[in-house]
């Protein structure tokens, strides 16, 4: 592709934030600008919010459509990208129904499933609906991984397009002499601490060492006071988060609900392999499917089997190790990846 592009991307999910959209959509932002081209972003950075309810880390935008179309009108984007589906989404993507401007969007959380664990009365088709209403008019709808745009399909949404997850490994990496202080082995949470997470079933383990939760969220209070033999470090980011997962030995993924999990692949750049249940997200990651994901991760549906299968994995040396297979999954194919994405013509179905 050689034109030079101006793109905006609209999201409600935004520093400080510490999570994956946010972490994808910054070094999304970063290799498109090393591409050559111009990209901005709208946010609810400097805007009035307020914070989500049940989740007051996440902010939303109030009433900012008339700011947002003067930005879109200034600036005059070549492509419109709205990944998430907030406020700040729900406006662009007005606004761009209205001036009959292309756009494209992403699928990062499930919210059917984050409804269902907060709000269990409401119905989940009544999400569905709202999601095909909401991602129906885009000439492209991302998703991370085949699996999940089966899925998506089935569920009756169009113009699906694969735009998968990378890490930088050259910020993601081994620190020689790294060591969290506590009592080993250490078994590493990192993402944000919520109910849909399922953090839970990782801290109520019987595990021998320290369990070790990274990052913050409205259910640290609660499993803080439940499981006070679990160390909380809080949101790490840098360096600090790269000597944390370096300085652990088994990195555990407990969600069901993740769409693809690109803490996976941080933690296998950092040198550490990975337990976690066969579902969705992980499995695409690093499922059986994969060449050589058996010797850098262990998926069992007894997580705490799962745990004992990853540790015995960081004992041995195996030819294939987390960090050679975290080299194979570069961020610049995904960007090359997003960017067909964004001047792709609908689907005729």
């Amino acid at each position: 592709m050689a034109a030079q592009l101006k793109i905006l991307i609209v999201t409600d999910a935004w520093r400080p934030q510490v999570n994956g959209v946010v972490r994808t959509l910054e070094v999304l932002g970063e290799d498109l600008t090393a591409l050559g081209h111009s990209v901005r972003y709208a946010t609810p950075e400097g805007r009035f919010s307020i914070g989500l309810p049940t989740y007051r880390e996440i902010r939303l935008a109030l009433f900012p459509r008339a700011l947002l179309e003067k930005e879109i009108r200034d600036f005059a984007p070549d492509a419109v990208h709205i990944a998430t589906e907030g406020t700040l989404g729900h406006s662009a993507r007005a606004i761009c129904l209205k001036y009959g401007i292309e756009f494209s969007t992403s699928f990062h959380t499930r919210f059917p499933d984050y409804v269902k664990a907060r709000f269990p009365l409401v119905p989940e088709e009544w999400v569905w609906r709202w999601l095909r209403w909401f991602h129906g008019p885009a000439t492209a709808m991302m998703v991370a991984t085949e699996r999940l745009k089966r899925e998506m399909a089935a569920h009756g949404f169009h113009n699906l397009r694969i735009w998968s997850r990378g890490v930088d490994v050259d910020h993601f990496h081994p620190v020689p002499g790294a060591r969290l202080p506590f009592e080993g082995p250490i078994f590493l949470y990192v993402g944000r601490v919520a109910v849909e997470k399922n953090i839970e079933q990782f801290l109520a383990l019987d595990l021998p060492g320290t369990k070790v939760v990274v990052g913050d969220g409205p259910a640290r209070a609660s499993l803080e006071r439940k499981y006070p033999d679990a160390r909380f470090l809080g949101s790490l980011s840098g360096l600090p988060l790269v000597e944390a997962y370096s300085g652990s030995d088994v990195f555990v993924f407990p969600s069901h609900t993740d769409t693809f999990g690109l803490v996976l692949l941080e933690a296998l750049a950092c040198g550490l392999p990975v337990a976690a249940y066969p579902v969705q997200g992980p499995a695409d990651v690093v499922g059986p499917q994969i060449a050589g994901a058996d010797q850098v991760a262990a998926l069992d549906q007894d997580l705490g089997r799962a745990c004992h299968k990853a540790l015995a994995l960081a004992q041995k040396h195996e030819a294939v190790t987390p960090r050679s297979f975290a080299l194979e999954r570069s961020w610049r194919a995904c960007t090359l990846q997003f960017l067909r994405n964004i001047v792709v013509e609908p689907d005729s179905d």
